[in-house]
């Protein structure tokens, strides 16, 4: 049986290098979006040509009652579901003392709570198939307890995630299922690009990011490890 992989926000950008390197490997894949319908039938088409099956789904995974629905047709349409990698996530640069009540709670819901659904969700699946393997996407840093002023609602929502990815990990090591966390710094499709910042003097190339995540994919002894794909930035 061909293994499964859903990938949420993965029309474009880094979920879509993500979907493409486990659509290469060999994974039948689910392309989600939000609001890209578009981007996401390019996606699945190129996924599709990769000799693969490839569905896309449409959800508001800051929801749970939509995470749970993308989760249940990923693994009914493709028979099953063995990799989950979340993806999604909203960007915000504002001081905290400016941020509103709805800007922090949109981080949390997209960051932290969107990645909590969806797993959720997709543990069963992976518990009946006895295999799993959870790769959520993090920030280079977020383990690191300092005062970033300017993006602090994102950088407690991607603490947050790293945290629950050890605690998932160490509970679901017995059943074949691992849970790590690929962190990026700034990749080439980042809204902001201060390059002097990286020791390697370079932008991290969308395809060096989906590689980390294919490490753990491919590792069945690695869990609750990050990763940080960043150059050496926010070390």
């Amino acid at each position: 049986m061909r293994r499964t992989a859903l990938v949420t926000g993965s029309a474009k950008g880094i979920g879509k290098a993500i979907l493409l390197a486990l659509a290469r490997e060999g994974f039948d894949v689910a392309v989600h979006y939000k609001n890209s319908e578009l981007e996401a039938e390019t996606t699945r088409q190129e996924a599709e040509a990769l000799g693969v099956r490839s569905i896309k789904l449409q959800a508001d995974v800051t929801q749970p009652e939509e995470a749970q629905r993308l989760v249940s047709a990923a693994a009914s349409e493709l028979g099953g579901l063995h990799v989950l990698v979340n993806n999604v996530g909203d960007y915000l640069k504002t001081p905290i003392e400016k941020c509103s009540l709805q800007e922090w709670q949109r981080m949390l819901d997209s960051n932290l709570n969107a990645t909590f659904y969806v797993t959720q969700a997709a543990i069963p699946h992976m518990v009946r198939a006895g295999f799993g393997r959870v790769v959520n996407i993090g920030f280079a840093g977020a383990q690191n307890l300092l005062a970033r002023p300017g993006i602090t609602a994102y950088v407690i929502a991607k603490t947050g995630v790293i945290l629950y990815s050890k605690a998932l990990a160490k509970r679901l090591a017995r059943q074949g299922i691992t849970v790590n966390v690929v962190s990026p710094g700034i990749a080439e499709n980042s809204i902001s690009k201060p390059i002097e910042e990286i020791p390697m003097g370079r932008l991290a190339d969308l395809e060096e990011l989906a590689r980390a995540v294919l490490f753990f994919v491919r590792e069945g002894y690695v869990t609750g490890q990050v990763i940080e794909v960043s150059g050496g930035w926010n070390l």
